[in-house]
């Protein structure tokens, strides 16, 4: 039988939301092992000089847990 954790993290990158997604489980890959999915739960974006600056995600990231 597997356990599975699910935990939620929020990532961001002046590039895009895609760009969000890999950087936040590339850096929670570096603390949490055996991570088998992600979930983009919520995109959001912040702005500067009415230009978007910032994309954020809201990740669900599941791990096996040994």
């Amino acid at each position: 039988m597997s356990v599975v954790k699910v935990i939620e993290i929020i990532a961001e990158s002046s590039k895009s939301w895609e760009d969000a997604t890999k950087l936040g489980v590339e850096k929670a890959s570096k603390t949490i092992k055996n991570i088998k999915s992600v979930w983009v739960k919520d995109m959001s974006a912040s702005c500067k000089d009415d230009k978007v600056n910032s994309f954020r995600v809201t990740l669900k990231l599941t791990f096996l847990i040994k």
